[in-house]
């Protein structure tokens, strides 16, 4: 890796997680802190690269280098970010581990659920890895094969009962929408796709709800046209551009699959009368942080951390993060980006602790509402 004024090369040595950053997180976050939850819920995720704990090299054995993982873990995870993502946060405040991806076979142990999603997944086209319905069909075939294991005797699994119990994540479609414009969709093609998206989620939800679940957790989608990796491979966007420097026509795509979204979850809470359905507005909560990263003490919103070809977006797809040239910002800085398309652990930080304040939850339910 290269290095510049405002980006350097990282020495292993220093990949430890600072004491003095985790007590301040805690001090600033005090929902980040362990709660007082004595009996965790099981939690199963569905998503894409949000909310992976390692999905992608578990299933596809596909890299992911240094210095992803150096500010928390000190090592990669499979996670793309410096450390931890949100879900990640979101478990520590329940007082369950983190969730081990569904197809890491070696050191895993899923007494607290699992995690399905993978890095680029989407919801569309079905059956294809690893679409949001593989991803179900995953599941039921983890819920089949515990209950077959469970009646022979074998210990440490989950048990049938705890299934109904459990806290079911979904935080996916944006993928969908990204890919729809890489392929040079027009905006009003995009908007043409979203209902499609949308009933993908549903039948999820459906079908889960069908295997005995009750409790659901929906995430919206982030402000896409905020994201380094879209403004520097699309040209010629400074009539699209907003205030911020994000591109309109994405972020008013995103709302109005997250518009869609919210109202599904409104007709699932009526159809389903005896479920849980907390739809959260990450988007919100994102395009606060880029709008506001000052106050939140941030700088450069729209920089990857890690990446390549410096200011203003340091993002270049022939160099990705954890490959040969790339460059990377120092340890302390504070961006909100990390490698042009996933955000860094300080940011996730935030991002965490506002979604546990369920100020941007309907209804209007904490995280630690799914304790046992």
């Amino acid at each position: 890796m290269s290095s510049s004024s405002s980006l350097s090369s990282v020495s292993p040595l220093s990949y430890g997680f600072p004491f003095l950053y985790l007590v301040a997180i805690i001090l600033c976050f005090p929902q980040l802190a362990h709660s007082h939850c004595k009996n965790p819920p099981i939690i199963f995720n569905f998503g894409d690269s949000n909310s992976d704990t390692g999905g992608l090299v578990a299933g596809l054995g596909f890299p992911v280098k240094l210095p992803n993982g150096r500010t928390f873990f000190g090592r990669s995870t499979g996670r793309l970010s410096d450390g931890r993502l949100v879900i990640d946060f979101l478990c520590g405040s329940v007082n369950t581990s983190f969730l081990s991806p569904y197809l890491d076979s070696l050191g895993s142990t899923f007494s607290n659920g699992a995690n399905f999603a993978i890095a680029g997944s989407a919801t569309l086209p079905k059956f294809v890895p690893f679409a949001l319905n593989i991803q179900v069909m995953q599941f039921k075939h983890f819920k089949d094969r515990s209950a077959e294991l469970a009646a022979t005797g074998v210990d440490g699994l989950i048990g049938p009962d705890r299934f109904e119990d459990a806290l079911y994540m979904i935080d996916i479609g944006q993928n969908d929408i990204a890919d729809s414009f890489a392929k040079g969709l027009s905006y009003v093609q995009v908007v043409k796709k979203i209902p499609s998206i949308l009933a993908e989620i549903e039948n999820a939800v459906k079908e889960i709800y069908d295997q005995g679940g009750r409790k659901f957790w929906v995430h919206n989608t982030g402000p896409l046209g905020c994201l380094p990796q879209k403004l520097a491979l699309l040209k010629n966007t400074s009539d699209d551009l907003d205030s911020f420097g994000c591109i309109s026509s994405y972020n008013a795509v995103a709302k109005l699959f997250n518009e869609g979204l919210r109202r599904k979850c409104v007709g699932l809470r009526s159809e389903m009368k005896d479920a849980t359905i907390v739809y959260v507005d990450v988007y919100a909560i994102k395009f606060d942080l880029i709008a506001n990263s000052t106050k939140y003490g941030f700088s450069t919103p729209l920089m990857a951390c890690c990446g390549s070809g410096g200011p203003p977006y340091n993002y270049d797809k022939k160099v990705p993060c954890g490959f040969l040239g790339c460059q990377v910002c120092d340890q302390a800085s504070k961006l909100v980006n990390w490698d042009g398309v996933h955000y860094t652990e300080a940011a996730n930080t935030l991002i965490a602790s506002k979604i546990l304040s369920a100020d941007y939850s309907t209804p209007r339910v904490t995280f630690d509402f799914f304790c046992q």
